[in-house]
């Protein structure tokens, strides 16, 4: 106790103004087991100022020095830690509040035991968690609050930081979660967590086939074959890197970086014409261009050379190349979608009311609007779309067969509408009626892959734009759990992981490689749910699904104008994830929104270039194809036809060229790390003091010892 009396004194309480009664510190009664965090808890309560750097201490010291220099500015108001009374200024230490053995300060973890510091709970400013200097525009932000004081939130173990409205969603800071990362609400709760996370992300997962597969020239049948093989493809990839990859409650599966490429590929001037078994072609092609790029992934993961390029990977580079994604698809989404407008309006307004406008509204204590917009909104549709179709709307004279192609229909007024009964009926389907009840996928279900120079030149760059994209929700979704940042070891693993499930798509034939859904992110701040095994659990229902072939005939039964109608609610989600990552650098910095600005215009317009360079292609694709045709049609030309065919479909892939512009701009343009929101990933130093920081990321033990020497990969 003598002990804890002279730590109080020598850091400058100042008891004896507080009366004439000692104040008394809890002698610490150090447990059997190791607890770095209690023992600087402990620490704390005897006035001992720490000097590590992932304490408290010294990433807020630097706000406060920062603003106490600033003119004007009103001295700290602070609360002793054993007396409960203010005292005077006496430095940048911030003390506890309570007495308990654990402190929290700014936020409380998601309830499996994690404990954070400062540094994570300083998202509002730059995101990134370590640096604590607030941007100068945000001065005011607290007019309670006088002007150069810090406003520093402290909660003991039974207190609840406060967080946004549920109503209002957003991505202000981490919320409080139902169930976090490592919690097992039970068996009945994992189900419905699970499927309602998978119910949330239908539209990234089954609708890509309805774009692809036609475009492809496959039948109704191939393309419930597809969706099964991509459900299939989905839950054992969301496994495998939920045990072996970053671990967080990510879903992966088909992401919309490969359907621009594939849709290049698919259109290049040598299939234009090929009719017999013109699918299976395709697909064999796209396999063989998935694996180069996939081993390219596994390659940049295993070896450590994702650690060293994560160094320029930032913010400033993630949003542009994001949003760029989701824009990429202007031509093709309303095009498609105007076909049917009495089902594509009634589709997007819906969608967005429940989206936006009903998004506050609990039912029974769930948000199900926000939660279940695209499958509510979805079936709410098909059914009105069926009523449509059963009461006559597409019936016209003559014109009873819309299977039937428009060149080999005689009568003028049948071919004019063969194209909106084959888009906007919902009985034209085969799928139902063709598949089998059960089917399983396997690999090289297609045939054997095909290999070509020019078509892996083309994959080995976008799994390079997949793997900026997966980083970034890396980044987002470690601080929706309440959870620290990975270390960039294991966002390498993450990266080889995803590598490795592509490899497994492109030899199974699901036309697309697999990546992390960027969607994950609004599916987590929406349901508030981040448990691993509610995710995986989901996962084996989606593998069992996929073996019953009738659910992917059902979902190959979507007309056409409605998928494309959601899909345009999907790309401009997409967009505005890619964009809401400015939130972790300074989005009111000049230099900042040029570079973002200068990078979407580019990357918009450069493909633009190199789409209509070649005018006569207007007249043998669809209009909604005309901007995938480039390859084959494009302004390069060195003299060797597979480079140039790679060159100029490169140049006419939006996300590229955007991705190209940003990663130049933002790593030769002068701007601080603050400014830029340069991600700050945890470091080895951190785990070797707290063990327990890493345990989110950890492998099992029983796969950890074997990989023990892959210390690259944060093992």
């Amino acid at each position: 106790m003598e002990n804890g009396s002279e730590g109080v004194r020598g850091s400058g309480t100042g008891n004896n103004r507080n009366g004439s009664v000692d104040p008394k510190i809890d002698p610490f009664v150090p447990r059997r087991e190791h607890n770095p965090r209690e023992l600087r808890s402990w620490a704390k309560r005897t006035g001992f100022v720490s000097d590590y750097s992932g304490e408290v201490g010294s990433s807020a010291s630097v706000k406060f020095e920062s603003l106490g220099r600033r003119e004007g500015s009103s001295p700290k108001i602070e609360i002793d830690p054993i007396m409960g009374r203010t005292r005077p200024n006496r430095g940048n230490e911030i003390e506890p509040d309570s007495l308990d053995g654990d402190r929290k300060v700014g936020f409380r973890g998601s309830g499996n035991g994690n404990s954070n510091g400062i540094g994570m709970a300083n998202r509002d400013n730059n995101g990134h968690g370590i640096s604590a200097v607030a941007p100068v525009p945000e001065e005011k932000k607290e007019e309670n609050v006088a002007q150069g004081d810090v406003k520093v939130n402290v909660y003991s173990e039974a207190e609840q930081p406060p967080t946004i409205a549920d109503g209002d969603g957003g991505w202000q800071g981490p919320s409080e979660l139902k169930c976090g990362l490592k919690e097992n609400p039970g068996f009945v709760l994992l189900i419905y967590y699970g499927l309602q996370h998978y119910l949330s992300l239908v539209g990234s997962l089954v609708l890509i086939p309805l774009v692809m597969v036609p475009a492809m020239g496959g039948t109704d049948k191939d393309t419930a074959t597809v969706i099964s093989t991509m459900l299939f493809l989905s839950g054992i990839t969301t496994i495998l890197h939920s045990y072996f990859g970053t671990r967080l409650p990510l879903v992966q599966g088909s992401s919309f970086v490969y359907l621009a490429p594939a849709l290049v590929i698919m259109n290049a001037q040598e299939y234009r014409n090929l009719t017999e078994h013109k699918f299976r072609h395709i697909m064999r092609e796209l396999q063989g261009a998935i694996i180069v790029g996939s081993i390219f992934q596994c390659i940049l993961g295993f070896s450590g050379l994702m650690s060293i390029l994560l160094r320029i990977i930032n913010p400033i580079v993630v949003a542009p190349t994001v949003a760029a994604v989701g824009l990429a698809f202007f031509s093709y989404g309303f095009p498609q979608a105007g076909t049917c407008l009495e089902i594509s309006v009634p589709q997007i307004a819906l969608v967005l009311i429940f989206t936006l406008y009903l998004r506050g509204i609990s039912v029974f204590g769930r948000h199900i609007f926000r939660i279940y917009a695209v499958p509510m909104s979805l079936t709410i549709i098909w059914i009105y779309a069926s009523f449509l179709t059963a009461g006559g709307a597409y019936n016209y004279k003559g014109c009873s067969n819309p299977d039937i192609p428009s060149s080999n229909i005689l009568m003028d007024a049948c071919r004019k509408h063969a194209y909106t009964m084959k888009h906007c009926r919902t009985d034209v389907s085969s799928a139902l009626s063709t598949a089998a009840w059960i089917r399983i996928p396997y690999p090289i279900q297609w045939g054997i892959p095909i290999f070509h120079f020019r078509t892996s030149i083309i994959m080995v760059i976008v799994s390079l734009v997949a793997s900026v994209d997966s980083v970034g929700t890396y980044h987002t979704a470690s601080l929706q759990v309440n959870s620290r940042p990975p270390a960039r070891g294991v966002v390498s693993r993450g990266i080889a992981l995803e590598g490795f499930c592509s490899i497994l798509a492109g030899l199974w034939g699901s036309g697309t490689g697999s990546t992390t859904l960027t969607e994950n992110m609004h599916t987590i701040d929406s349901t508030k749910v981040a448990s691993r095994r509610a995710v995986e659990l989901g996962a084996v229902f989606l593998i069992l699904f996929s073996f019953i072939g009738k659910v992917g005939a059902l979902l190959a039964s979507i007309p056409l104008a409605l998928a494309a109608s959601v899909l345009c609610f999907m790309w401009a989600l997409t967009a505005a994830l890619g964009l809401s990552t400015l939130q972790y650098a300074q989005s009111a910095s000049f230099r900042n929104i040029t570079i973002v600005g200068v990078s979407l215009f580019l990357g918009m317009s450069v493909p633009a270039y190199f789409q209509q360079y070649k005018p006569e292609t207007n007249l043998i694709l669809p209009s909604y194809l005309v901007p995938y045709a480039a390859a084959s049609s494009g302004p390069f030309h060195s003299g060797i036809k597979q480079l140039d065919f790679a060159i100029n479909a490169l140049l006419s892939l939006n996300m590229v060229v955007t991705l190209l512009v940003a990663l130049i701009l933002d790593n030769t343009v002068p701007g601080s790390q603050q400014e830029r929101g340069v991600y700050v990933w945890s470091r080895a130093e951190d785990v070797a003091v707290d063990p327990s920081l890493s345990s989110e990321y950890s492998l099992p033990k029983k796969v950890a010892w074997c990989c023990c020497w892959l210390k690259c990969l944060g093992v």
